[in-house]
C-alpha cells in the first residue's frame, strides 16, 4: 500500500490537521506531514510533489486558508488524487479558502471537503477509502469502523430516549 502526504500552508494549520493524521494512524496508513506554500515557495512545493510520487505517495491532502492555492498547486503537478481541506479563519471565516479550493479549472480536480476540523477528519477517511480500492484488509477495517459509528449513534439515541 502507498502512503499519504499531508501538506499545510502554515504551521498554524497543524492543530486542525492532526485530526487527519489521527484517522490515518487508526487505519495504519503511512503518511508524511510537511509545511509548504503555494505562494512563498512554489518551486519547493512542486519538487516535494515529484519526490513524494517517486517514493510511492498515492494521495496528497492539502490544507490552506485564505487564498488556499496549495491544493491547486499540488494538483497541477500530479495525477494522483488531491484532497483539499479549507482552513477556517481570516476575515471570511474560511469561506474564501473554500472557494479557492473548490473552484478548480476543468481537468485539474481537487476533492474539496468541509472547512476546518470536519474536513480534516473526512480527508483521512476519504484517503483510506481511496487506498481501500486496492486493499481488501483496509476495506474491512473501514466497514468495521462504520459499524462502530452506527453503534455509537444507536447508543446515543437509546440513552436520550431513556431520559
Amino acid at each position: 500500500m502507498g502512503w499519504v502526504a499531508v501538506l499545510m500552508g502554515s504551521n498554524s494549520d497543524w492543530p486542525v490537521m492532526q485530526s487527519t493524521t489521527e484517522i490515518l494512524s487508526d487505519f495504519d496508513i503511512q503518511y508524511e506531514v510537511r509545511v509548504t506554500s503555494a505562494h512563498r515557495n512554489p518551486a519547493q512545493t512542486a519538487d516535494y510533489v515529484r519526490s513524494a510520487e517517486s517514493r510511492g505517495c498515492q494521495i496528497f491532502i492539502c490544507a490552506a486558508g485564505l487564498a488556499a492555492h496549495l491544493a491547486g498547486a499540488v494538483a497541477a503537478n500530479t495525477t494522483k488524487p488531491v484532497i483539499g481541506v479549507p482552513m477556517d479563519g481570516g476575515p471570511m471565516s474560511g469561506f474564501d479558502a473554500l472557494l479557492s479550493t473548490v473552484q478548480m479549472p476543468g481537468g485539474i480536480p481537487v476533492a474539496t471537503l468541509a472547512i476546518g476540523k470536519a474536513g480534516a477528519k473526512n480527508a483521512g477517511h476519504l484517503a483510506a477509502q481511496i487506498l481501500a480500492l486496492s486493499d481488501d484488509d483496509l476495506q474491512q477495517q473501514l466497514k468495521k469502523d462504520r459499524e462502530r459509528s452506527v453503534k455509537r449513534v444507536r447508543e446515543q439515541n437509546a440513552s436520550i430516549q431513556n431520559e
